[in-house]
């Protein structure tokens, strides 16, 4: 069984990234190997990461499509091995739009998913998520990978995102999830201007009045580095543990970050703030 995702009292939770590629945009080929991973894994959970998120697949800007195969050989090996270390219901998370990979890191070990296509290109996500009672994380993206950052276009973009994952919730809900287990994501920088991931983290709040959990992922976007002037994206962590203060403040429940010691502190405050 996985546990709770969240009640009313809880404080937010901080989903560590695993990228296990060789090109993801900041730390791409950094934990490519299962025993590296393994490590960085367990070092963000001491640092308080309550979810690891494992992707296969980058899914910056221009990305390539990696087969099923090939993202298989990637995270089984390291799912498995985080199941053997990790207590038996820390979530831990696939990041895939494949429900194949979805399914057999499922049989691995997998006991979330996320899917930045918000489960449109693979349909059968819903049905893994109902069948096997998981969460499911669905994200807002305008066009795929490759090509959503070409000239991405919105006529009112908090209107149009917010709208899309109410209508994506209502699929997950008549394919079987439970309302509970379906996470919103706005995606930033998923196809989206620097003013339109402005004006979505300027109405988070909004998104959070809806009847779902909302998981933000600002961690090193490029929209970061235009505003900070820093070339070096490893080095936006506390620019993102900003966002993180915002988010928790606008009620967002789950943040998902690389640099998880200081989001981790960022989001503590924050809530014991909004708290008091």
């Amino acid at each position: 069984m996985t546990r709770a995702i969240y009640t009313k009292c809880d404080q937010p939770l901080i989903m560590g990234i695993l990228n296990v590629t060789p090109d993801s945009f900041s730390d791409g080929g950094q934990h490519n190997d299962p025993k590296r991973a393994v490590a960085h894994a367990l070092e963000m959970v001491a640092q308080g990461a309550d979810i690891i998120d494992v992707g296969g697949e980058s899914t910056r800007p221009g990305a390539d499509t990696v087969d099923t195969d090939e993202q298989l050989s990637r995270v089984i090996p390291v799912i498995s091995a985080l199941r053997d270390v990790l207590p038996k219901d820390f979530p831990i998370s696939i990041d895939t739009t494949d429900s194949e990979v979805a399914r057999l890191s499922v049989i691995a070990g997998v006991n979330w998913l996320n899917d930045i296509s918000a489960a449109e290109d693979s349909p059968d996500m819903l049905t893994l998520a109902a069948n096997h009672h998981l969460p499911i994380v669905l994200m807002h993206r305008q066009g795929k990978s490759a090509t959503m950052q070409d000239n991405p276009h919105y006529e009112d973009v908090c209107g149009e995102v917010f709208s899309y994952l109410s209508a994506r919730a209502d699929e997950a809900i008549a394919a079987g999830v439970p309302a509970e287990h379906v996470i919103l994501d706005p995606g930033i920088g998923f196809g989206k201007r620097f003013e339109d991931n402005l004006e979505l983290l300027a109405n988070l709040s909004t998104l959070c009045r809806m009847p779902y959990p909302v998981l933000l992922g600002t961690s090193r976007k490029r929209f970061l580095s235009a505003i900070c002037k820093q070339d070096d994206f490893s080095r936006l962590g506390v620019a993102t543990a900003a966002t993180t203060a915002l988010a928790v403040h606008a009620g967002v429940r789950i943040v998902r970050v690389h640099d998880v010691l200081e989001n981790r502190q960022a989001a503590d405050v924050a809530w014991a703030i909004c708290s008091a």
